[in-house]
């Protein structure tokens, strides 16, 4: 069964047949809401809100622990998560779809991992590749079935949030060798990869980051929203593609 992480823009599935909505309760506290079990092209598919059904937690305080605890318990075999980014790379344009193939991470405080307690034993992870490529081949499959152009490969920034960056943090991330910059991208992918879960992820670019492009001044938030709502539509026609294709 696949599980979906809807972002910024995708706090819903409306082609989703949806079947059941389940509270789950995990060791790790609450995920960010219910999950919602259905069909996507007649293939079984989890869905999880990352910031609630409402938009109302922001990346800093999302229990991902939980929320990723809750998509295994409940039967994920796979996950795909999608979110909102900021472009970087001159090709990563507002409306741009990405499949990332690497991941900075420059948050801190956040829950990182299931291996933590005075009890817990020590467990180190390969993190070589963050992504399963063959996921990511799935979705590019699926995107090229869809008619939907999408970017294959690029490095995700993750940081802290809320507040955006400033162009001079930007320009460091740069030179780091990111190409988009989120919020949300981690600890996610390291969990699931404790969880030994295959794991990709779709990033669809609101804006440019600060000091590129359109925000080189300033972001200006009402584009960034209709940018938003045009970029997730053709996710879902992708996301319908990548269920239909098992």
């Amino acid at each position: 069964m696949l599980a979906i992480i809807g972002g910024s823009g995708l706090t819903q599935l409306s082609s989703l047949e949806a079947q059941r909505r389940e509270v789950v309760r995990t060791p790790y506290g609450e995920p960010s809401g219910a999950l919602t079990f259905g069909r996507l092209s007649g293939r079984e598919v989890i869905f999880l809100a990352r910031h609630g059904y409402g938009h109302t937690i922001p990346p800093h305080r999302v229990n991902y622990r939980a929320n990723l605890w809750a998509l295994k318990q409940a039967g994920a075999q796979a996950i795909v998560s999608v979110s909102s980014v900021g472009g970087i790379r001159p090709d990563c344009v507002p409306g741009a779809l990405v499949v990332p193939d690497q991941i900075l991470d420059y948050t801190w405080g956040r829950a990182c991992t299931f291996f933590d307690g005075v009890e817990a034993p020590v467990r180190h992870i390969d993190f070589t590749h963050p992504y399963d490529e063959t996921i990511r081949r799935h979705i590019l499959d699926a995107a090229r079935e869809a008619g939907e152009a999408m970017i294959d490969g690029a490095v995700y920034a993750t940081t802290q949030g809320p507040r955006l960056e400033s162009a001079a943090e930007i320009d460091r991330f740069e030179r780091d060798g990111a190409d988009v910059i989120g919020m949300t991208g981690m600890p996610e992918a390291a969990l699931v990869r404790e969880l030994e879960l295959p794991f990709a992820a779709i990033s669809a670019v609101s804006n440019h980051a600060a000091g590129r492009g359109a925000s080189a001044e300033n972001v200006h938030f009402e584009r960034v929203e209709n940018v938003l709502q045009d970029a997730m539509a053709r996710v879902r026609k992708v996301l319908v593609r990548l269920c239909a294709q098992s």
